[in-house]
């Protein structure tokens, strides 16, 4: 006799339900309904893309029991076979897991809940069922019990499968690389929602904010998104998305992003956001610039990094590092294009801008770590070391970010000049665009990989670009960006203060006096033999105060080449150093309009220049 043909699966169905808020746990459940016959697989991410570390998300999960089968439902064994993953033993039929995650990561890259709100990414709730990932999943999003939550909503970019728009319920993805790329927010959030080019973007802020000015949020979110659209697409005006979520924690204190296909998950201070009791002013204040310039950092992501790829993240292993020299173009340009896209879409100023552009500068002139490591070094090592970074990094790496985005500025800049405003970097981007990203999520799309990318700048610039990738990509050479910024009618210089004395270390709070966080090398505080971790009790016999750190005050009365004997704690034993007091060595970059008139940089596309 035949026996009869199981049906085949047509998604992996899960349920979360916020089940303790005070305790910070989520209940979750997903069911399989044909598991592998010979045991099935169920392994946790461990890590998040955009975030390079492994945080082994798994640790979270409190407990974990697997059952079989439809309505009377039998125990099944459990084996783990790693910190992350479990395997079933063999059964027939539907095969469900029920398990608790701990929630209280207050970050963009994990899960956090209480009584207050509930967030999750989907790598650290979503058990990923090895072999099945291209099916469908879905996920029943539960409403919590406690009082608390009764008239809590639900913000999330993933499709809706029978839910209501912000609501509790069913919600769908092709598959399980778009189930873990779309985060979700519930509680009693802030909504307000715009149109970019004909597509929707909501903006949700969770945490109390007084007076939130969300229309002017509003207007500049849209400036930005608009301007991003018609970068990328010219002539259609076309986003690649459907609907876009600005999904907002305001805290007392806190800055981070991270970019998804069709969101982001921000943090940010209260502070920082705009308010009605704000007298309206040209440009925004320092705090909501750095919210904007968030905001368009990750909008950028969009584009670059979630469709235009790395080949060796298509697709990610979310199971072990996935190296790749390339995050100085992903991460450094975008950062470099973040600001940019403020100036073109009006939300500040030429001069505004050259004072970012400075700043960024001198930043990256302030680590001798610059003159060690490449920026492709930089990203292959993301995940050792810029992630897991310590008080020796500034002496030891360079931020891909920062010195990424100066490397996009320099290419801009020599491109532009090189071809008399013919191409600019623009054209760079839009080929990427053009032949790897935009048919990314349509099946036609592919990675690119590090000598495409070489290859693809001389192309699209006409010229010969190899020794900038050698001495700066590849190579720890300063950017000549005086000189490249020059026929631009910008000069840049350091105005350093002279005579200012430093101790050339980082300085931070501690009960008994000022922690030394960071001794730059060849600093006086290095060449004095102090370090790191160093508690700084007097100088020359007075009191170090920690709360606020009084050192630059003390200091202030000396000047370059006077000794001073300096007594700090290194654990708990006394010590006493003779420093010799060296000039302020923290570069101040300025950069100014030399002739009225001309365009500092890269402002607007090529034609307009």
């Amino acid at each position: 006799m035949k026996k009869p043909s199981q049906k085949k699966q047509s998604a992996i169905d899960y349920t979360i339900v916020p089940k303790d808020l005070a305790g910070h746990l989520f209940n979750v459940t997903v069911t399989v309904a044909n598991p592998d016959p010979d045991g099935q697989v169920f392994a946790l991410p461990a890590w998040i893309p955009g975030s390079y570390m492994i945080r082994e998300f798994a640790r979270n999960i409190v407990r974990i029991r697997a059952e079989s089968g439809e309505g009377e439902a039998r125990v099944v064994a459990l084996t783990k076979l790693d910190k992350h993953a479990w395997r079933a033993a063999p059964t027939a039929g539907p095969l469900t897991l029920h398990y608790e995650v701990y929630a209280w990561d207050l970050s963009v890259r994990a899960a956090h809940l209480d009584q207050t709100h509930g967030f999750f990414n989907g790598t650290s709730v979503f058990l990923r069922v090895l072999g099945q990932e291209t099916l469908a999943h879905r996920v029943d999003i539960q409403r919590p019990l406690d009082p608390s939550a009764k008239t809590w909503r639900v913000a999330t970019a993933m499709p809706e499968a029978g839910a209501r728009r912000y609501g509790f319920g069913v919600y769908a993805a092709a598959n399980y690389d778009e189930l873990i790329d779309h985060p979700v927010e519930m509680g009693d959030f802030e909504l307000a929602t715009f149109e970019a080019h004909g597509v929707a973007h909501d903006i949700v802020i969770t945490g109390r904010v007084p007076n939130l000015d969300m229309a002017r949020l509003q207007a500049d979110l849209k400036a930005i998104c608009e301007t991003q659209i018609a970068f990328f697409e010219p002539e259609t005006r076309r986003a690649p998305l459907g609907r876009y979520v600005f999904m907002t924690m305001a805290v007392g204190d806190g800055y981070g992003g991270l970019e998804h296909r069709a969101s982001t998950a921000l943090i940010c201070a209260r502070a920082d956001l705009p308010s009605l009791a704000t007298p309206k002013a040209a440009e925004p204040s320092e705090g909501y610039l750095r919210f904007l310039g968030l905001c368009s950092h990750e909008y950028f992501h969009t584009w670059n990094v979630k469709r235009i790829k790395p080949a060796v993240f298509a697709p990610y292993d979310l199971q072990a590092e996935n190296y790749t020299p390339l995050l100085w173009l992903f991460e450094g340009f975008t950062s470099y294009y973040d600001d940019l896209m403020l100036v073109r879409a009006g939300i500040i100023g030429e001069a505004t801008y050259l004072k970012l552009q400075a700043k960024t500068i001198g930043g990256v002139l302030r680590g001798s770590g610059r003159l060690k490591q490449s920026v492709a070094d930089s990203s292959f090592d993301a995940w050792s070391k810029y992630y897991r970074q310590d008080e020796n990094s500034p002496n030891a790496i360079i931020s891909y970010y920062t010195k990424g985005s100066l490397i996009a500025l320099a290419f801009d800049l020599t491109i532009r000049a090189r071809t008399n405003g013919a191409r600019s970097l623009d054209d760079i981007m839009l080929a990427l665009w053009e032949r790897y990203g935009r048919d990314f999520y349509n099946g036609a799309g592919r990675g690119v990989t590090e000598q495409e990318v070489e290859a693809l700048f001389d192309e699209v610039s006409g010229l010969k670009l190899k020794s900038m990738f050698e001495r700066y990509v590849r190579g720890t050479d300063d950017l000549p960006l005086a000189k490249l910024y020059a026929p631009l009618g910008v000069k840049l210089s350091d105005e350093r203060k002279g005579g200012k004395v430093s101790l050339d270390a980082g300085i931070g709070r501690d009960p008994l006096g000022a922690k030394l966080t960071q001794v730059h090398e060849g600093g006086a505080a290095h060449q004095a033999g102090l370090s790191a971790l160093d508690v700084v009790i007097a100088i020359d016999g007075l009191r170090v105060n920690g709360n606020p750190p009084n050192v630059d005050t003390l200091l202030a009365r000396y000047r370059v080449g006077d000794r001073v004997t300096v007594h700090a704690f290194r654990r708990d034993e006394l010590m006493a150093f003779d420093v010799t007091l060296q000039a302020d060595r923290v570069p101040c970059i300025a950069l100014s309009q030399a002739v009225a008139g001309r365009k500092s940089a890269a402002i607007k596309r090529p034609s307009a220049v």
